[in-house]
């Protein structure tokens, strides 16, 4: 009787600090995670495709519907053509909801302006011990 308890004790005390470990380490992952995704969020904002650039994977893929058709370009293409140094942008930025398995995540994005929001949806791979955006599909939605 005396072993079983003292195995349950180890038991419970390798699964408690497994799982301390686990939230420890999921914190450093979306922190790691939220750093890659304000890249993105606060390069956009400020016209700053050097800081943009850092989110995304070279090979990162963006499709969306435009006009009823399904386009797929690269990502870090789009952005380099279509932004222009300038003022910061008038838009309200939020990262609504991260989901993180292992070393793939999720991310869902809100970019509100005057008269629409864009809906980001984040897919990310850690890769070189980095977070990177490696696919992105977005809606936009009227205000």
């Amino acid at each position: 009787m005396k072993n079983i308890i003292l195995i349950l004790i180890t038991t419970t005390i390798v699964s408690l600090s497994s799982t301390i470990s686990k939230a420890q380490s999921g914190a450093i992952e979306y922190t790691s995670i939220m750093k890659t995704l304000n890249y993105y969020l606060v390069g956009g904002t400020n016209n700053d495709f050097s800081m943009l650039e850092k989110a995304f994977h070279p090979n990162a893929t963006m499709k969306f519907i435009s006009d009823d058709d399904y386009k797929e370009v690269n990502a870090v293409q789009f952005f380099k053509n279509g932004i222009k140094p300038g003022p910061a942008q008038n838009r309200e930025i939020n990262i609504l909801s991260i989901d993180v398995t292992g070393m793939a995540a999720q991310a869902k994005l809100a970019i509100k302006y005057e008269t629409f929001t864009f809906y980001d949806y984040m897919n990310l791979l850690k890769i070189d011990d980095e977070w990177k955006i490696v696919s992105k599909i977005f809606y936009k939605s009227n205000n």
